[in-house]
């Protein structure tokens, strides 16, 4: 077995991001005689096959997660991305490459992604972009549980009845709540001398 290790490629992905990626292909030679007298020279062959089908692939799949985006082609769209599902898409460039090198009497035992980024002139910008997408994430959760307390909060105060408290007054507690269970620093508290109402 030997191994062919392709200089990185700059490929625009399914979404047309450029992208820079390379990939390390374990084969050997099957037949010889097609090895030989097929092409001109099978290891140059190989070479220009893997960076083909390397093409082919990445095209259908998206560098990271993307909605509505397809990449098994049934119609439907799915989680598929080159950064999460790399087994799949090295499984798939692997069969991909055998299709084209199996008249030369060569056998793909494996093909591996072995670099995977963002191509420089995008990089920062998609860096940017994800650090937002955990920040909405993250709020997104603080807000379902801050929500979650303030109900558990008023339902408890009603059901010990520990204060009746109007539509108005509920609202101005959970507005108070909602800022400070949701809000970046800690409270500060307001003393109230005087009556609730």
């Amino acid at each position: 077995m030997m191994t062919l290790s392709n200089n990185k490629q700059k490929i625009n992905d399914c979404l047309g991001n450029p992208i820079e990626i390379s990939i390390a292909v374990i084969w050997k030679v099957v037949d010889t005689a097609s090895a030989v007298f097929s092409v001109d020279n099978y290891m140059e062959y190989l070479s220009l096959q893997c960076d083909a089908a390397l093409r082919e692939i990445v095209r259908l799949y998206p560098y990271d997660v993307a909605q509505n985006v397809d990449t098994t082609g049934d119609g439907v769209a799915d989680e598929g991305s080159l950064r999460g599902s790399s087994e799949i898409v090295a499984a798939r460039i692997k069969e991909e490459i055998q299709k084209r090198v199996g008249q030369a009497g060569l056998e793909i035992i494996e093909a591996r992604i072995t670099y995977l980024a963002y191509a420089p002139e995008i990089a920062a910008a998609m860096l940017q972009r994800q650090q937002a997408s955990a920040v909405v994430d993250a709020r997104k959760l603080i807000v379902d549980g801050a929500v979650g307390m303030v109900q558990m909060a008023l339902e408890s105060l009603s059901e010990n009845k520990i204060v009746d408290l109007d539509d108005e007054r509920k609202a101005a507690m959970v507005s108070n709540l909602l800022v400070v269970l949701c809000g970046n620093h800690d409270a500060q508290p307001v003393v109230n001398s005087g009556s609730l109402y």
